[in-house]
């Protein structure tokens, strides 16, 4: 797997072929693979997959990489296994099915040119380069998308991580007006993440909301020693964590 910066990553689709270690692969989007008519927008990293099969080789340019998992691969029934490229399902743990694909026998069907580049974005709202900018720091991606879509609506610039790593990588490029984190993350909690960026000169002025279900006394007491500005417990009121973030961003514009 490669995390590719979308200027990298545009310039491939230009190409149509990844190098990497003296070999070629030939540059899909899932969304192709699946049947759709567009690649998405390219994020300021990007999570492409390398997979061959036999003498083939392609390269996947996915949404979201969730981690590792141990599945159980079931049997499916006769109309779906006659479905080219779905080798079987899988029970997640919470409760849901998902199909589970191989993109190489995807890829030999369609035969057809890998898209066009995507649209890169910097953000997730173009209403104005000059809008303040604030990142959504959460490892589920239904929630990334919600409070990105409330903030979009209130004219606000929004760019998206799935944990502290993803964050901290992200602000290596440009730094957010206000940044709104979760506590339980992967790889790098919102605890570390908060004590990192108040340990680091170029970020540790910025503002820091936590948003978490973990509302105990002792973790808000956590959280205001680390410095972070305010607290909120899910579910939130919309109207005061937009209230939060607009005198954040007037105290550090």
């Amino acid at each position: 797997m490669l995390r590719l910066k979308q200027d990298a990553l545009k310039a491939l689709y230009d190409k149509n072929v990844l190098e990497f270690q003296d070999r070629s692969y030939s540059l899909y989007a899932m969304q192709q693979l699946l049947g759709g008519t567009a690649s998405g927008d390219l994020q300021p990293y990007n999570s492409v997959l390398l997979l061959r099969s036999g003498a083939q080789r392609i390269a996947v340019h996915v949404d979201e990489l969730l981690g590792n998992q141990e599945i159980v691969v079931k049997a499916i029934g006769p109309q779906l296994g006659r479905v080219p490229g779905v080798t079987g399902a899988t029970v997640l743990a919470d409760g849901r099915i998902a199909l589970i694909f191989n993109p190489v026998q995807l890829a030999q069907r369609a035969k057809v040119a890998p898209l066009a580049p995507p649209r890169v974005v910097h953000s997730t709202s173009v209403r104005a380069a000059s809008a303040p900018f604030v990142m959504v720091v959460d490892d589920s991606l239904t929630v990334r998308k919600i409070t990105g879509r409330l903030l979009e609506r209130e004219g606000y610039r929004v760019i998206t991580a799935k944990d502290g790593v993803d964050a901290i990588e992200q602000m290596a490029e440009a730094l957010p007006k206000v940044l709104l984190v979760d506590i339980e993350m992967p790889r790098m909690d919102g605890f570390e993440l908060a004590r990192h960026v108040r340990g680091d000169a170029r970020m540790q002025e910025i503002p820091i909301i936590f948003i978490s279900s973990r509302t105990a006394e002792k973790h808000r007491t956590q959280a205001a020693q680390l410095g972070v500005n305010a607290f909120l417990g899910k579910p939130y009121a919309d109207a005061e964590l937009l209230q939060l973030i607009a005198k954040y961003v007037g105290t550090t514009a």
